[in-house]
This record gives C-alpha cells, sequence and structure tokens, in this order.
C-alpha cells in the first residue's frame, strides 16, 4: 500500500469512527487528487496519517491531553496545501 492509498485509508477510519468533520476531508482529498504535486511530501503526508490516527473529536480534553483534535489537525493539513501553492 502505497502512502496515498495509507492516507484515503486513514481519512476514511477517521471519518467513520471518529467523525473527522467533513471540511477537513475534503482538504486531504485536494491532496489525495493532485498526488504529482505532493508525492515529494513523504514526511509530512506519514505525519498527516499519523495525526488522523490520533485524531479525536474532543482531542485535547483528556486526562492526558494527547489527542489530534480537529484545530490541529486543520492547521497541518492547511500548512501541506500553502506549502504546495507556494513552490
Amino acid at each position: 500500500m502505497n502512502i496515498f492509498e495509507r492516507l484515503q485509508s486513514a481519512v476514511n477510519s477517521a471519518q467513520e469512527e471518529r467523525e473527522l468533520p467533513d471540511f477537513i476531508a475534503r482538504d486531504i482529498e485536494t491532496i489525495l487528487q493532485q498526488r504529482a504535486d505532493f508525492s515529494a511530501r513523504a514526511a509530512e503526508l506519514e505525519q498527516l496519517i499519523e495525526m488522523l490516527s490520533n485524531y479525536d473529536t474532543y482531542g485535547q480534553t483528556g486526562y492526558l491531553g494527547m489527542g489530534i483534535d480537529s484545530v490541529i489537525l486543520q492547521g497541518a493539513v492547511g500548512r501541506l496545501l500553502e506549502q504546495r501553492r507556494e513552490q
């Protein structure tokens, strides 16, 4: 499974199991549709996959504050998209 397939799987899982907001999923879909623009960004995509696996609708509210909430995730996705525009 390549990195984009893993990203798609992580998005699907976060949407189905952890209520990932649609607006974040749409932004990630942009990344998935424009693979050529992001193929050299493997490290950032790996981090995004990890963040999706740790996504929690109520992230940062638990005892340990270990979850990733929508604000953190949206920021990471936004940075990826912005960096692509700057290239």
